[in-house]
């Protein structure tokens, strides 16, 4: 495929060795070529150096290491800080791409003019394997929407870096996906690839397997901090993102 701009890749890693090789061999295996990917490591105390080393010899890879332990959020900024592509997509380092996810998606760009974009996703397990879920969402995305939910997966979102500028998001430990989500959203709406193109890897002690008492803590803090509102609007915002939470299970969660 001819290219239609780099594509920088953007991958915050914490104690990840068991996966994240599988990952970079899924982001290896694109059918478009031309992309840089952007790994910053969050202080690892697991063997995730010695995962990454042996694909520092392709030069698209490059792997940043935080001085001190920062969080995802600043190591997503650190990465959009340094990368040099027209495009931002983003991929955590335990999960996955099918090996046409960019070439389509920037295709679906092109022929859209869409500056903002996800794509549709399955859930995997530790091992790979998938559970028999597939998360799909809305077609278009105002910020309005945004506002809603976070109906876009990490894994599958890219935008246009030259419509959109640099976005830096402010350091909170949860939902900081969700964040940068609704700064791309205040510059352009973000549409929807109808397919499957990446695996989201469930696991132990991640945000989608909390108790619902923390899940809101988490909204709520996301409205609070992250976007300057009072209590009583951060209140209501978190009673919105839970409401449309259920309506995503029950409209755009698909169990096979």
């Amino acid at each position: 495929m001819e290219s239609l701009g780099t594509v920088s890749v953007i991958t915050p890693s914490y104690n990840t060795a068991a996966f994240i090789a599988e990952t970079i061999n899924s982001v290896l295996a694109q059918t478009y070529a031309d992309w840089e990917m952007i790994i910053v490591d969050d202080c690892s105390t697991d063997a995730t150096d010695d995962a990454v080393r042996p694909f520092l010899s392709d030069p698209r890879i490059r792997y940043i290491k935080n001085e001190r332990n920062l969080g995802a959020a600043e190591s997503r900024n650190r990465a959009l800080r340094e990368a040099k592509g027209r495009y931002a997509a983003f991929l955590d380092s335990d999960d996955l791409w099918l090996p046409e996810k960019l070439e389509k998606q920037l295709e679906f760009m092109a022929k859209t003019g869409a500056k903002f974009s996800y794509t549709e996703y399955e859930q995997i397990d530790e091992s790979s394997k998938s559970v028999g879920v597939t998360v799909t969402g809305p077609k278009k995305i105002s910020r309005l929407g945004m506002n809603a939910y976070c109906w876009p997966g990490c894994l599958t979102v890219m935008y246009d870096r030259y419509a959109v500028g640099l976005v830096q998001i402010k350091d909170i430990k949860k939902n900081n996906d969700y964040a940068m989500w609704l700064e791309v959203s205040n510059v352009a709406d973000c549409r929807l690839l109808k397919q499957n193109l990446a695996k989201y890897r469930l696991r132990q002690g991640s945000i989608s397997r909390q108790r619902l008492s923390s899940l809101i803590r988490w909204h709520y803090r996301l409205w609070h901090e992250a976007e300057e509102k009072c209590a009583p609007v951060s209140l209501l915002m978190t009673a919105v993102n839970m409401i449309c939470g259920l309506y995503k299970k029950l409209f755009f969660v698909k169990r096979r």
